[in-house]
């Protein structure tokens, strides 16, 4: 294939990721510095010659989150400025997407304003995966490719034996996770149930009900993200309680912050699965599975360089 105008950059957010990216798409990663002036304001410099070409910078917002977005913006900028035909930001993990609407006064919606500070910055093109809240993906007044770790984590779960069996069942944590739990409850062939939950503070929630039948059953509690794991936890707790068999854990974005650790390895759960849309932290659980979304996003990326359906990746989504 030639991909001699395609070029891929990525700031300090996940190297390994984006070098994963540029494996499956057998080019080398561009050739960019990103460090610190000595009063800590970010430096960037692209080496390469950038003049025509279509370029994709592979940069989630994690933490550190702020520093992060800057990198980000400040990439897209250079790029910009260097004349590059067309710039995407590919932002497997999009940071502030929790505050997508003013559910209080007197807040922000911090996922709009980021959005406008991406297309100012002078992207073109956005693509994310799995994102908090789908409806982010109409705060931009640029396309969106909105992705899906599900071919990876039901590829994972099949070669672990919980596809079209009886016993299996695929749970949302709670009402908000129905459609991505549907999702994966057809592709996986599996029974579909869902915890109800209440939230008591910012980071976290009880279960109160059980809504579906779980006793004696392999359940997969499926999320976006997985931050603090108050959520996680009282959802697997509560699937325990209702004489869960086994509890799996498959979210997309391991956050893992403030208690996730110690919550999750006291949690009643048998395995936790998770992407390397972020790169492992020292709050990551122990024998936490990481699989990787490099392949997927490499693909998507090729297609959306040669102007081919992005959505034919995702049979089972759309």
């Amino acid at each position: 294939m030639n991909l001699e105008r395609l070029q891929v950059f990525t700031g300090n957010a996940n190297p390994a990721l984006a070098k994963r990216v540029c494996e499956r798409l057998e080019l080398p990663v561009g050739d960019a510095m990103v460090n610190r002036f000595p009063d800590g304001e970010i430096n960037v410099k692209i080496n390469d010659d950038v003049r025509g070409r279509d370029v994709f910078v592979v940069q989630p917002t994690c933490p550190p989150v702020n520093d992060s977005l800057i990198e980000l913006l400040l990439l897209i900028d250079t790029l910009r400025r260097a004349s590059a035909m067309r710039v995407t930001a590919v932002i497997p993990y999009y940071g502030y997407a929790r505050k997508d609407r003013k559910d209080e006064g007197r807040v922000p919606i911090s996922a709009k304003l980021v959005a406008n500070l991406i297309a100012r910055a002078g992207a073109d093109r956005v693509v994310c995966l799995d994102l908090h809240a789908p409806q982010i993906q109409g705060f931009f007044d640029i396309p969106v490719d909105h992705l899906y770790a599900s071919p990876v984590n039901v590829a994972h779960f099949r070669r672990y034996g919980l596809a079209d069996i009886a016993d299996g069942c695929i749970v949302a944590p709670d009402v908000g996770g129905i459609k991505q739990a549907r999702a994966y409850a057809k592709m996986l062939g599996l029974s579909l149930a869902i915890v109800d939950k209440r939230r008591v503070s910012p980071d976290q929630a009880k279960a109160v009900h059980v809504i579906g039948e779980v006793s004696g059953k392999r359940c997969i509690l499926v999320d976006d993200m997985i931050s603090t794991g108050g959520t996680i936890s009282e959802a697997a707790s509560a699937l325990r309680e209702h004489g869960a068999k086994e509890v799996h854990v498959c979210a997309t974005h391991g956050v893992f912050c403030g208690p996730a650790k110690e919550r999750l390895e006291k949690a009643p759960i048998d395995s936790i699965v998770v992407t390397d849309t972020i790169p492992k932290g020292s709050a990551t659980p122990g024998g936490v599975v990481t699989l990787s979304v490099g392949d997927l996003l490499g693909d998507a990326i090729l297609r959306i360089h040669q102007g081919r359906s992005v959505s034919k990746l995702f049979p089972g989504n759309v």
